[in-house]
């Protein structure tokens, strides 16, 4: 419906030079003005330097809706073009969902199309937070809509768990576990120093036992499966 009635508008803006305008079609929130609204005439009239409302008087006169569409048009405010639905298109949209069931709104606008989505990707050097829920929540949700249209979607997400930061949080926690054992160590330069690294470490109770501990790769192996 909505897309019916957004193509005539798009029609009438091309016919007063507005071809390719950008303009809201949207469900206003006072019931009693319609079922939807336009700003298209305020938008115009702009352009060309008019009065909104005589600029909407202008649009109505264009626009060419079957009765089995719009019922009535009216305008509002300042510039304003609100829409009341035939009601047979709203009863038909409830047989349409009723039929279509879960598959109601599905479309094929992305069929052919290809995404490769990424998202949470936590850092492995630090811990995680609310903001890695927050990202896996979201992605996920993108990720649904974009198959809903179509899409083939890939999910993605990218563990980095190797490289310079990596060595370093692997030398920062072997530095923890010789630390806990009573031997001198010093977190090398641009190493990590917060708490969790501290807290993860793996525990030796005795200097002898850090001095047959294994290498920093194995510590950060053991960091890891935690």
């Amino acid at each position: 419906m909505s897309d019916a009635i957004r193509a005539e508008l798009e029609r009438v803006a091309a016919g007063f030079g507005g071809d390719g305008l950008e303009f809201v079609l949207e469900r206003p929130r006072d019931a009693g003005h319609g079922d939807l609204a336009t700003n298209l005439a305020m938008l115009l009239a702009r352009r060309e330097r008019v009065n909104p409302r005589e600029m909407a008087a202008r649009v109505v006169g264009e626009l060419r809706f079957p009765p089995t569409v719009v019922s009535r048009t009216e305008i509002a405010g300042p510039g304003f073009i609100n829409f009341w639905l035939a009601e047979n298109q709203l009863t038909g949209a409830v047989a349409a969902i009723l039929e279509q069931g879960k598959d109601y709104g599905r479309t094929a606008a992305g069929a052919g199309l290809k995404v490769n989505l990424e998202f949470v990707s936590a850092n492995p050097t630090g811990p995680l937070h609310v903001g890695h829920g927050r990202g896996a929540a979201l992605g996920d949700a993108i990720a649904s809509l974009y198959e809903w249209t179509g899409h083939a979607v890939t999910r993605e997400f990218y563990i980095n768990d190797a490289g310079v930061q990596i060595d370093r949080l692997a030398a920062s926690l072997w530095a923890r576990v010789k630390q806990e054992a009573g031997l001198p160590a010093v977190i090398p330069e641009g190493g990590y120093h917060g708490d969790y690294a501290r807290e993860r470490r793996v525990p030796s109770s005795s200097g002898s036992r850090a001095k047959s501990a294994p290498s920093p790769a194995s510590t950060w192996r053991a960091f890891s499966r935690r």
